[in-house]
């Protein structure tokens, strides 16, 4: 793999990192600012809701400029968000500094997905795809609980410089590595608009909203789930989590690196898989042994679902891909809020804390049933129609010419 795809690795580390870090330190956030929990979570909220309204904005104003340089513009915004949060005098600013970080992730991804394709042969597209999401991935395993122990031990400012500096690294890897490609000839950005018009695009993008949705309607839920019904202390739920990060690096590259050799069959098991194992996390949330795997198997078939979905975008809005990148990752933070909206409505009408996973089941499964859809009308399209002309069967479009 090329060295390009390390320096796009180490922008979506960053990324990640600054996206779930948040979550640990938010009760000591809250009480700097003298806000409650409730409110201090707002900060999760904003940053959701900028990646989905920032992913196609940005990379819309990019369609003038370089992707490289794109790319290198949107590291730089997100490392002046992480240093207004860390310097932020209010919440209000605080929150500012959140959604200004967030429009760069989006974008980064999608365009950093188109990028890390180009970089490498057909054959190898989801793999170099897959190498780029593992810095997201590794984000969670490690990025995460570091983060979150500097900000415990030196202030939750601290952790929001060092993810700033990770940042600056990201943009000199992606200025130095990073080699300066030239936009394809006559690509504007009604092209890129032009893509929504496929309904294979939009097929894909569902596939993300529902597929990855159905992860986090069970791990948005998960600390009180493993306390009240498997029994874990509270302290658990952190390495926990790291066991749910190790399963995405698992999944993210074992998704990219099948999904070069049979895409859609990779999502048929890996849907199907997660459908199975989220129905059944009902019943081993009960046991703290098999909750602990079931955990791990979760990350590991939701994420194995990224690379070949991010590439069927890709594949299906050839020519003009960019924007559609873009918003499929904005896809996947749509899908989180709608889990999680669920999720809370299943709790709170009293199924209890395991009722999400029957929700997160239930999406994978909608998920599945998309994917086959999208294969049924692709096999439909391929195949000519024919006509009898003169007693013998010929192509139709075969046929109009003559």
């Amino acid at each position: 793999m090329p060295l390009a795809l390390l320096a796009l690795a180490i922008g979506a580390f960053g990324i990640g990192t600054t996206e779930f870090v948040i979550m640990g330190v938010l009760p000591e956030v809250a009480g700097d600012f003298g806000v409650s929990i409730p409110t201090a979570g707002f900060l999760v909220t904003g940053y959701a809701l900028g990646v989905v309204l920032g992913a196609p904005i940005m990379t819309a104003l990019g369609t003038r400029v370089s992707r490289k340089r794109m790319l290198m513009l949107l590291m730089g915004l997100f490392v002046v968000g992480n240093l207004l949060s860390a310097l932020a005098p209010t919440y209000t600013v605080m929150l500012l500094g959140r959604v200004v970080a967030s429009l760069a992730h989006g974008a980064f991804f999608g365009i950093g997905s188109v990028v890390a394709a180009d970089l490498v042969a057909p054959d190898r597209k989801a793999g170099a795809i897959a190498m780029m999401f593992s810095g997201l991935t590794v984000a969670n395993v490690i990025g995460v609980p570091l983060g979150t122990l500097i900000g415990q031990s030196l202030g939750w400012r601290v952790t929001f410089a060092a993810v700033a500096a990770l940042g600056v690294v990201g943009l000199l890897g992606v200025a130095r590595l990073v080699p300066d490609m030239p936009k394809p000839q006559g690509v504007r950005l009604r092209h890129e608009l032009a893509a929504f018009k496929n309904v294979q695009v939009l097929l894909a993008m569902a596939m993300t909203v529902l597929g990855f949705g159905g992860v986090f309607a069970a791990i948005t839920y998960i600390a009180p789930m493993m306390t009240h019904a498997a029994g874990f202390a509270d302290a658990s739920v952190t390495w926990l989590l790291v066991l749910f990060g190790v399963g995405m690096v698992a999944g993210n590259l074992v998704g990219g690196r099948y999904a070069d050799r049979a895409l859609m069959p990779m999502l048929y098991v890996s849907l199907g898989a997660l459908a199975v194992v989220l129905a059944l996390f009902t019943l081993t949330a009960h046991d703290k042994v098999a909750a602990a795997v079931t955990i791990a198997l979760v990350g590991a078939l939701g994420f194995a679902t990224v690379p070949p979905l991010q590439k069927r975008v890709l594949d299906q809005a050839q020519g003009a891909p960019t924007l559609a990148s873009a918003v499929n990752i904005g896809a996947f933070n749509l899908g989180n809020a709608l889990a999680a909206w669920l999720g809370g409505l299943v709790i709170d009408a009293g199924f209890g804390y395991t009722a999400p996973n029957w929700v997160g089941a239930a999406l994978a499964v909608s998920a599945l049933v998309l994917a086959f859809l999208s294969a049924a009308l692709e096999r439909k399209r391929n195949v000519p129609s024919t006509v009898v002309a003169g007693g013998v069967m010929t192509d139709r479009r075969t046929a109009v010419h003559r």
